[in-house]
């Protein structure tokens, strides 16, 4: 197990030392992330070796959100400040992201030639 972190971890410093000197546009995790990708469709031993340790990674994503919630405890007075405009903001752009998603598909739907009368 400790190995298969291990690998995980050098994929993520890979992707970051990419990021960091050729790339900076993109972040080094999602970089990471695509190598690791490649690495388990070149090797699938490699895919088969890691998945327990990855399942088991994911079982437990809750606690990664653990800082997030102590930084939204440890900021109360600015949420109670801005509160309303944050929840606005919010809103407003999940409304718009789900028009502008909709959107597109009857977009695409109309090239593809798709669309109902």
């Amino acid at each position: 197990m400790i190995f298969h972190i291990t690998v995980l971890l050098a994929f993520q410093l890979l992707g970051e030392v990419i990021s960091r000197t050729l790339l900076p546009a993109l972040p080094g995790p999602v970089l990471g992330l695509v190598l690791l990708l490649s690495a388990m469709l070149a090797l699938p031993r490699l895919a088969e070796a890691i998945r327990p340790t990855a399942n088991g990674l994911l079982s437990h994503l809750s606690l990664l959100f653990v800082p997030a919630g102590v930084g939204v405890v440890g900021h109360l007075d600015l949420i109670a400040d801005h509160g309303v405009a944050l929840i606005a903001a919010l809103v407003l752009s999940t409304v718009l992201a789900i028009a502008v998603g909709a959107l597109v598909f009857v977009c695409v739907a109309r090239v593809l030639g798709q669309a109902d009368d």
